[in-house]
């Protein structure tokens, strides 16, 4: 689909490195924004950036580490130079790090609470003044958070990835409180099984062939798709705020 009127806006995405947050960056350059592109891997933000570039785009490698205050506001002083001020915020960072609880993997729920929570925290802090001033101005103003279906289905082993989606989720509820009475639209995106590198980071074999065979049985979205509905609900008339959007594979009850 085309959608037009992203032309022109600024858009922030974590995760840009690979996946979902790839993806979108892809299309909203595609359809006409500027696009930084936040993730650790520089090798991989380069040569995404250079690859926007070579389409017609606009786009800045910024690298960054959600889970590092320093590192966030040094990203934001990087995007606010060379872009100026943001519109459009897509929190795609996450981190998927299933186990047993009583495993007692206190390293992995501190990194997922760190990505998947404290990390978009950390955005919302650097950049809803940005948010706030557009729509002020009468233009658009999207925040966009990718939570995951998780957040409401539990899985056996995966309750803390499942905790700090759900905490994503309750968050983007209450933040349309706050920001919608102001004009800035907040989206929480949840998908089901997606094809992207999440489960590479998983270093339980049961459950990642677990995984693997779920995957097999039931398919999988692709993250061109995830970027897709970004692109639909951000190019929305202003006044429409699609609010939460779930997204499962067919098979996936």
């Amino acid at each position: 689909m085309s959608y037009t009127s992203l032309a022109g806006r600024t858009a922030v995405i974590t995760g840009a490195a690979s996946g979902m947050g790839a993806a979108t960056a892809l299309l909203l350059a595609a359809q006409g924004a500027r696009v930084a592109l936040l993730a650790r891997r520089a090798d991989r933000l380069d040569e995404l950036a250079a690859k926007i570039e070579a389409d017609g785009g606009q786009a800045l490698a910024v690298t960054a580490d959600v889970t590092d205050a320093a590192s966030v506001d040094a990203a934001v002083a990087r995007v606010h130079e060379v872009f100026g001020p943001a519109d459009l915020i897509v929190n795609s960072a996450g981190v998927m790090l299933p186990n047993p609880v009583d495993d007692g993997r206190v390293d992995e729920w501190q990194r997922m609470i760190d990505t998947n929570v404290t990390g978009a925290l950390r955005m919302i802090r650097a950049f809803v003044p940005d948010l706030l001033a557009a729509a002020a101005e009468g233009r658009t103003a999207d925040l966009v958070n990718i939570s995951s279906i998780g957040a409401h289905v539990t899985f056996p082993n995966y309750a803390v990835y499942g905790a700090t989606k759900a905490a994503l989720t309750y968050l983007s509820e209450s933040l349309r409180g706050e920001l919608g009475p102001r004009d800035v639209r907040v989206t929480n995106i949840e998908p089901g099984l997606t094809d992207t590198e999440l489960g590479g980071h998983i270093d339980n074999k049961d459950l990642s062939g677990q995984l693997d065979g779920m995957y097999e049985a039931i398919g999988t979205l692709a993250s061109e798709e995830i970027a897709d509905l970004i692109a639909y609900v951000t190019s929305r008339p202003r006044h429409i705020n699609l609010r939460q959007v779930i997204v499962l594979p067919t098979r996936q009850a």
